[in-house]
């Protein structure tokens, strides 16, 4: 793939400006607009105005950094399984491993008062991203063990596990819907779309952590992650532990999954588009690939936020639909590319 950026240093410096821009805007922008100088006067203390204070500090900014944790998490999470699948296609929507992670946060949000009421009062306020995390993990484990075999990867195999995969626990969220009161149902039907509305800084604190360990801890495992394009054996003759790299990679993807769907609920796309941006820019080399990957996923929810926030202003948009809008043409554009490449 020719890289359309020789430095990948340049591509982190426009990265880096796109993210304070997009952070700018975000504070900015909404139903109540500020200007530039009430967001950094209120944010460095040189303006005493508690109205800006209410909205900047208490609502937009825990909204635009939960935003930026949330698609961080989702895209270094893809860029690491599309390392380990060895195919730009794997995402964590497409192969059904955020699903997974949302019947278990629906799980625990309809019975979580009933027949999970162990598991809540064990837990408490960590049950859900808990169980959001075990519900990824599990899936993620599944869909490799189907679709790999003597350490390569059956795509078609993949994709339509992962369309098993989501139908069933489609299925299963429809009949947790079913049991769930007024109360419930109203949470899960905007959540289940993806939604940064009711963000706070709790929600922050809680994705925020097992988000940055993922962040902190996939690109350590950027080298293996080359010699695994060449294959398996090209990995294990190389001098590194394959199965201790596979559980590693599957853990800290099911953790930053986990987090992410969370507290925003399902918002696909993101681990698709953003690792593939980033391979466009710099090449497919993981040393560059998984950490630009983190920007770019947070630079396209905050973005999609503020879309989400404007287009049908004074309401708002699910961030889910937004981010499909954008993710699905992409989607099809990756497959014609594949189409094209095998001569089909």
């Amino acid at each position: 793939m020719q890289r359309l950026m020789s430095s990948p240093q340049l591509a982190t410096g426009l990265l880096l400006l796109a993210l304070v821009l997009a952070f700018s805007a975000s504070l900015t922008q909404g139903a109540v607009s500020l200007s530039v100088w009430q967001v950094y006067g209120t944010l460095s203390g040189l303006l005493d105005d508690a109205y800006a204070q209410l909205v900047i500090i208490d609502i937009r900014l825990p909204r635009v950094v939960l935003g930026a944790i949330v698609g961080a998490g989702l895209a270094i999470a893809g860029a690491a399984m599309q390392g380990l699948f060895r195919n730009p296609l794997a995402d964590p929507g497409l192969v059904g491993v955020s699903s997974g992670a949302a019947l278990a946060a629906v799980m625990v949000i309809v019975l979580g008062g009933s027949w999970l009421k162990q598991w809540t009062a064990f837990w408490g306020y960590f049950a859900l991203p808990v169980a959001a995390f075990a519900g990824g993990l599990l899936v993620t484990a599944v869909i490799y063990k189907v679709s790999t075999r003597n350490g390569r990867t059956d795509v078609a195999l993949m994709l339509l596990a992962g369309i098993a995969i989501n139908a069933i626990t489609g299925a299963a969220t429809g009949i947790m819907t079913y049991f769930a009161t007024d109360e419930e149902l109203r949470t899960l039907t905007f959540w289940s779309m993806g939604s940064l509305a009711s963000a706070s800084w709790v929600d922050v604190a809680i994705a925020g952590f097992p988000i940055l360990c993922a962040c902190g801890l996939l690109p350590l495992f950027a080298r293996p992650l080359n010699a695994f394009l060449m294959g398996e054996s090209v990995t294990r003759h190389s001098g590194f532990d394959v199965r201790r790299m596979k559980r590693l990679v599957i853990s800290l993807t099911a953790l930053a999954v986990g987090a992410a769907v969370a507290v925003s609920g399902v918002i696909g796309f993101v681990g698709l588009v953003a690792p593939h941006l980033v391979r466009l820019l710099v090449g497919p080399d993981h040393r560059w690939v998984l950490p630009l990957s983190a920007m770019m996923g947070a630079f396209l929810v905050v973005v999609s936020d503020i879309f989400a926030r404007l287009l049908i202003s004074p309401a708002e948009l699910p961030i889910g639909l937004v981010m499909a809008a954008i993710g699905g043409p992409f989607f099809l554009w990756l497959l014609l590319q594949q189409r094209a490449r095998v001569g089909f």
